[in-house]
């Protein structure tokens, strides 16, 4: 019986000192070293826009690894332009980047960070889809279909 249970523990203290290297490794955030990004994307939404000019638009990166990214640019058939926009302190401003923190979120939100669809090519109406593609500074394109909402819609996720 020892000589069972002790390549076992080897094994199992081996595991765990490789997990906690990972982990360490994982945690630091230094692109590079740190791992990489690991991101999707969810509760995304359009609300109605009130004129044929502009439009907003919300959601969520969520960065599972270990590496921060930052959303760089966004594109959409339905706009001749898409901006990205920083709120703070009430005031909004175009950016030419967002962070999307290792082991974290970028949450776009009415009132705070948000894209601004410029030069409609089309008005979105309620129950329609827009399509967008989200480019970052480290990680691959990714394609988001954002339903458009009524223009008074809440999400119950808090944004």
């Amino acid at each position: 019986m020892t000589r069972r249970l002790g390549p076992a523990a080897l094994v199992l203290t081996g595991a765990l000192a490789l997990a906690g290297c990972g982990g360490s490794d994982a945690d630091s955030g230094s692109s590079g070293s740190g791992g990489k990004a690991e991101l999707s994307v969810g509760s995304a939404y359009m609300p109605q826009p009130v004129s044929d000019e502009m439009a907003a638009g919300f959601f969520t990166v969520t960065n599972k690894g270990g590496a921060a990214d930052e959303l760089t640019s966004v594109t959409s058939d339905v706009a001749g332009q898409v901006t990205v926009h920083e709120t703070t302190g009430g005031a909004m401003r175009e950016v030419k980047s967002l962070k999307v923190p290792a082991h974290g979120e970028l949450v776009l939100e009415s009132g705070g960070n948000h894209l601004m669809f410029e030069q409609l090519k089309r008005e979105p109406k309620e129950g329609q889809t827009v399509s967008v593609e989200l480019r970052f500074a480290h990680s691959g394109p990714v394609e988001v279909e954002m339903p458009v909402k009524s223009a008074t819609y809440t999400p119950k996720t808090g944004h």
